[in-house]
């Protein structure tokens, strides 16, 4: 079903139900497809899953440590490795 601005407005909430039941809707402007109201698809959620990387990745003691002067100025491109 194609509708135009103006009726898209005045009916939105109808144009919506349809689309909620499994309707295409276009809307259009002076005739000229600009939209499409389709109804959301349902799929099923994945969970979150906590932890499934337990003791898979390590973190040195100090990996927030301050960078050395060296390191900072290669960080900052200032020098050549």
């Amino acid at each position: 079903m194609q509708v135009n601005i103006y009726e898209a407005k005045t009916r939105l909430s109808e144009l919506v139900e349809q689309a909620h039941a499994g309707e295409t809707v276009i809307i259009a402007k002076a005739g000229t497809p600009m939209a499409k109201l389709v109804p959301l698809s349902e799929g099923p959620r994945a969970k979150i899953k906590f932890g499934l990387l337990k003791g898979q990745i390590e973190i040195a003691d100090d990996f927030d440590a301050p960078l050395s002067d060296e390191e900072l100025d290669l960080w900052e491109g200032k020098g050549q490795p």
